[in-house]
């Protein structure tokens, strides 16, 4: 398949809206993972194909077995059908499919037990008469099956780890999880049910066929009523402990994937976690609540593990395969969703954002909450920079600074949000007990005696966002630690509130003279902090920094502020900006992004005092008009490109707009636009402010690692300087000063999608070399 290509700002993009033919499989919006005409053994004209539905037939993992489907020809008898496994007959178990949700006269599903670790073939064929296989009928696949703990994609297992189950609080009246059975936190899998009391709360059910007298009904999406009792799955995989729900109308019939369970609309939403502090080394002893009463009432199946939370895991890698997995186990206890919807804030938006682009077909449609392009560039570009900010305005500046000014500096809309921001910087930081700030954040449940010190444990495991991800970055070969993609080099801090008279020559020059960079621990120098290139190409290549340009180009978003916070005096780390900011780069890499929809003022900020109320009627609205969409998009048989199909089947309801102040508050619907108060209707309630990195010149996308620089031009300033200034404005640039509008050092595309950094050797990165 030929790629479409196109002309960004920066570079020649070339996953432009084409991307590859993963796409044309209908990854993006169908629920099946394989594609029949790219597997191997296949005749030109099969009568029999099969269709692997839990997982990709190279990242099977161990445990509840392969849901597999045999379509056939209309002419095909549905009797005259084997499938082998390694060419022993498994035909038995395979039987037809009751469904109202798909055609099924020439379908077969099985449920193929797991086999053992390592290759095996699966294969169909045609009988003829005398019930022997006909040449060139059938199909097969070769499935590779992995350790039900992993890994799979994401490279060696992280240690020190430790389980968490003992903690892990099942559900109303559940009691803990209890002890894990081996090293890898294993746990038997178990089954509960619980029910939606007329109270409003959710309690356990003693017994399936149990009728409680408060038990609610709920009416589903597809206008069920039926009652309200939950089936709430618990288990492990991949080190995670993982949770599903589901209605459960007859608690005392199991679940199947063969026929539509009453009850269940046929959706799933994943849930995904926040956090990204303490995100190390830990199973963790939470997920993102599945027992949602805004989801399970209307029908919809939701499903979380512990390593999609970001503050057990903040790791988009080891979160986006945790989630495969748990999809797998969903799929295989209950069949394929007819579609699966991300939802999640903060940390939950950069798992969503980062599965969506990279491992396209887990996530066919997005609601991201208070959201972040991804932690390690757009946040970390953001909490860093305000750290050597604050530490130069308190302990190295040589002139006055007036509380205008410095915010003038940071484009923040409160000085609040320095603090906050400077605070955040703890994820980029190793080390431990600092005075008078967070570092090295870790759980109490990672001993003091294996945490890194730099003199009394220097092997010990750091705490950073960076070597939590060292599997991607690669690691320095003198210390160990993590390579680094971190660089202020060139960045001319506070150039535009220069330019636009909000500070002075003497702050500028001081400022960008004293600001100085990080070592590897994080410790503050006179020297700017310099990126390792090698880690920098494998940002952009493996998708950590977020491209925009794979799947997510032709995903529907749906994205919700949830929290309004420029203008908090306290400060907050969510701020407006980075909504845009992931906009922006879908623009960038697709000459389009009006698969992206932004509702602002759902959240607090607003001088709400009923603020969860408000916010979970406009969550409701939300989740039914994803839903409206991706079963659009799925119904629509045209010939048109995927991207074009997700922006003509976009309901009429679902436009950018924002919503007043106040219990009872209005939809404004205008397009959602960078820019503060007088630039918009919806900017004059909830202005957006920008960051130190934009203040000094940098893109809105911030999707720039390290500036390419070119040599200090005086008539880029407003200002005047004279010969000794100019003379110190070259000393403290001696190589120049960022270029931003050039693509940044090392930037490129996406090296592909589902890309594994080991063991799977499908798709594999190679070692940083």
């Amino acid at each position: 398949m030929k790629t479409r290509t196109c002309q960004t700002r920066r570079y020649l993009y070339p996953l432009c809206v084409a991307h590859i033919e993963l796409l044309l499989c209908g990854l993006i919006v169908l629920c099946s993972f394989v594609c029949p005409a790219a597997q191997a053994g296949q005749s030109d004209n099969p009568r029999a194909t099969l269709r692997l539905l839990s997982a990709q037939a190279h990242l099977v993992s161990g445990g509840g077995g392969v849901l597999v489907q045999v379509e056939v020809t209309p002419e095909t008898p549905l009797d005259r059908v084997q499938v082998t496994l390694n060419g022993e007959d498994v035909t038995g178990l395979f039987r037809p499919v009751s469904s109202a949700l798909e055609a099924t006269d020439h379908i077969l599903r099985g449920l193929v037990p797991a086999p053992e670790l390592g290759d095996h073939v699966l294969a169909v064929a045609v009988l003829d008469a005398n019930q022997e296989p006909i040449e060139n009928t059938g199909t097969e696949l070769t499935l590779t099956n992995w350790p039900i703990s992993g890994p799979l994609i994401s490279g060696p297992h992280e240690a020190p780890f430790f389980c968490q189950t003992e903690t892990f609080q099942i559900g109303p009246d559940l009691g803990p999880l209890g002890e894990p059975l081996d090293d890898n936190c294993f746990v038997q899998t178990r089954v509960d049910f619980v029910y939606r009391s007329t109270d409003g709360d959710f309690k356990a059910l003693s017994t399936p066929s149990e009728r409680p007298g408060d038990l609610q009904e709920t009416t589903t999406s597809t206008g069920e009523r039926v009652p309200y009792i939950v089936r709430l799955e618990t288990g492990m995989v991949n080190r995670a402990i993982y949770q599903t729900a589901v209605l459960a109308t007859s608690p005392d019939a199991a679940p199947d994937p063969w026929r539509s369970a009453p009850g269940w609309n046929g959706r799933l939403v994943y849930k995904f976690g926040g956090g990204c502090r303490q995100g190390w080394y830990r199973q963790g002893g939470n997920i993102a609540r599945v027992l949602d009463h805004i989801m399970l009432a209307r029908g919809f199946a939701t499903a979380s593990a512990s390593l999609n939370v970001f503050g057990n895991n903040c790791n988009t890698l080891l979160a986006a395969e945790t989630m495969m997995m748990v999809k797998e186990r969903f799929i295989e206890r209950h069949g394929a969703p007819q579609h699966t919807i991300g939802w999640g804030c903060s940390g939950g938006s950069y798992q969503a954002h980062f599965i969506a682009d990279n491992y396209p077909g887990l996530l066919d449609g997005i609601i991201p909450q208070c959201s972040f392009p991804e932690v390690a560039f757009a946040t970390a570009h953001t909490v860093s920079d305000a750290w050597l900010l604050e530490n130069y305005f308190d302990n190295r500046a040589d002139v006055r600074w007036s509380s205008e000014s410095q915010l003038a500096v940071t484009g923040f809309g409160t000085l609040g949000h320095l603090l906050v921001q400077s605070e955040g910087a703890a994820r980029i930081d190793p080390l431990p007990n600092r005075p008078e700030r967070p570092s090295a954040e870790f759980s109490s449940v990672v001993p003091v005696r294996m945490r890194y010190h730099p003199e009394r444990n220097p092997t010990g495991a750091r705490a950073t966002i960076y070597d939590h991800t060292a599997a991607v970055y690669g690691r320095q070969a003198d210390t160990g630690f993590a390579r680094r993609p971190l660089d202020n080099v060139g960045i001319q801090y506070g150039l535009k509130a220069l330019n636009a008279g909000e500070i002075s020559k003497a702050q500028f020059l001081d400022l960008n003279e004293r600001i100085g960079g990080f070592d590897i621990d994080a410790n503050i120098t006179d020297d700017r902090t310099l990126a390792d290139l090698d880690a920098t190409r494998r940002a952009y290549e493996s998708g950590q920094l977020l491209s925009g340009g794979g799947g997510l180009a032709s995903v529907p978003i749906l994205d919700m502020d949830a929290l309004y916070t420029d203008l908090d005096a306290e400060g907050d780390l969510h701020l407006k900006f980075h909504h845009f900011s992931t906009r922006e780069r879908l623009r960038l890499a697709n000459g389009r992004s009006d698969n992206h929809v932004m509702w602002s003022g759902a959240g607090r900020g607003t001088s709400d005092p009923s603020a969860t109320s408000r916010l979970n009627r406009m969550l409701r609205r939300g989740l039914r008009l994803m839903d409206e969409w991706l079963t659009r998009i799925a119904s629509d048989t045209s010939d048109a490109d995927v991207a074009d199909k997700v922006a003509q089947n976009k309901p009429d309801e679902l436009v950018d707009g924002c919503w007043t102040p106040g219990s009872d508050p209005d939809f404004i619907e205008e397009p959602q636009v960078f820019g503060g108060v007088g630039t918009s209707a919806c900017n004059d309630l909830y202005p957006a402010f920008s960051s130190p990195r934009m203040v000094a010149g940098g893109p809105l996308a911030n999707d720039i690692v390290k500036c390419q620089l070119k040599p200090i031009d005086f008539d880029d300033y407003a200002v005047r300087f004279n010969s000794g200034q100019r003379r110190r404005l070259r000393q403290i640039f001696p190589d120049g000063v960022c270029d931003w509008d050039q693509p940044g050092v090392e930037q490129g595309p996406l090296r592909g999608l589902w890309l594994s950094f080991g063991p799977s050797p499908v798709n594999r990165v190679d070692e940083v070399d």
